[in-house]
């Protein structure tokens, strides 16, 4: 026995020796915690990967098939016209486009060059649906001068 224990009392002797139980005790608490933490985070990461691997992109880039989607739509609530999408695309689809003519100095680029394009062709589609509907067809302004420098627009 070390001779400063001589001088403890046993309730000071007993009462040292509980604290340092629970201080051993909580240490490994602490370190089971840190394991199942660790654990929990490698399946997380294993469940993830699963899930990425079985995805329509994964399978789509397993097949040699181009594969593009709209992940997110943000329009400004004062202002539905504007607005911005957010796609996401596998890299045989930016190869489709760089071999249909796209440009671009990145991937970024290149699909929001087609992206662009994609927009054009639904305004003009749109367009040409309407003039073609002779109750939408904006008709063309008529002058008519009524004299005296004046004219009528209709």
């Amino acid at each position: 026995m070390a001779l400063s224990n001589l001088f403890k009392t046993p309730k000071r002797r007993a009462e040292e020796a509980r604290l340092a139980a629970e201080a051993q005790a909580q240490s490994e608490a602490e370190k089971a915690l840190k394991r199942a933490e660790a654990k929990a985070k490698k399946e997380a990461k294993k469940a993830e990967k699963l899930a990425e691997e079985n995805s329509p992109k994964a399978q789509a880039t397993k097949n040699g098939d181009p594969w593009v989607q709209v992940l997110n739509v943000e329009l400004d609530p004062e202002n539905p016209g504007a607005g911005a999408f957010e796609l996401d695309w596998n890299d045989i689809f930016v190869a489709r486009l760089i071999k249909s003519g796209y440009q671009g100095k990145t991937d970024q680029d290149i699909v929001d060059n087609w992206f662009q394009d994609v927009c054009r062709h639904v305004v003009m589609e749109t367009y040409q649906q309407e003039q073609a509907d002779p109750d939408k067809r904006t008709q063309p302004v008529q002058r008519r001068d009524i004299g005296g420098g004046k004219a009528e627009f209709s």
